[in-house]
């Protein structure tokens, strides 16, 4: 999470754990739920009438995609199984940085959920030339917003107050 010790609050190393610890947790809420809609979607798709007019390419891409939901549901849940193996250990530091990581790994795995869900959609609805560009710009999209701007912002001029 946040590594910069002189950001001006007067908080002890305990404290910046446990707060950044529920910061996480806030943010992974937010990314649970997109993901458990996303996942119970594809989850119902095998039980729509037009499933079985899937080519060889859907299925794979269909597969492929709960697959990826399952690891990224996997991933943002995984902060959560820490926490309970690390309680009262007195390792907050070790379960921040390390959820982190996971919480990024689950952004990663949640976009190519994501693009493929729109590869898949646009390919059945339209045609698969329209379903590779839908689903690049799709990508290239996700890729500037949870990954290019946080880290511009992360690196751009400190707020002054």
């Amino acid at each position: 999470m946040d590594n910069d010790v002189t950001d001006g609050r007067d908080e002890s190393p305990d404290e910046r754990s446990d707060r950044n610890w529920v910061e996480l947790l806030q943010e992974l809420r937010v990314m649970q739920m997109g993901v458990q809609i996303l996942t119970g979607f594809l989850l119902t798709l095998p039980f729509q009438q037009r499933f079985g007019d899937l080519d060889t390419f859907q299925t794979g891409v269909y597969l492929t995609l709960v697959a990826l939901a399952v690891l990224s549901t996997g991933l943002f849940v995984t902060p959560v199984s820490l926490h309970r193996a690390l309680f009262r250990k007195h390792r907050k530091t070790t379960l921040v940085t390390l959820s982190d990581r996971i919480a990024r790994a689950g952004v990663l795995v949640l976009a190519f959920v994501v693009t493929g869900t729109v590869l898949l959609v646009v390919d059945v609805v339209v045609d698969r030339t329209a379903a590779l560009w839908s689903s690049a710009v799709a990508l290239v999209l996700l890729v500037g917003l949870w990954f290019v701007m946080p880290r511009l912002v992360a690196h751009g001029p400190a707020e002054r107050v």
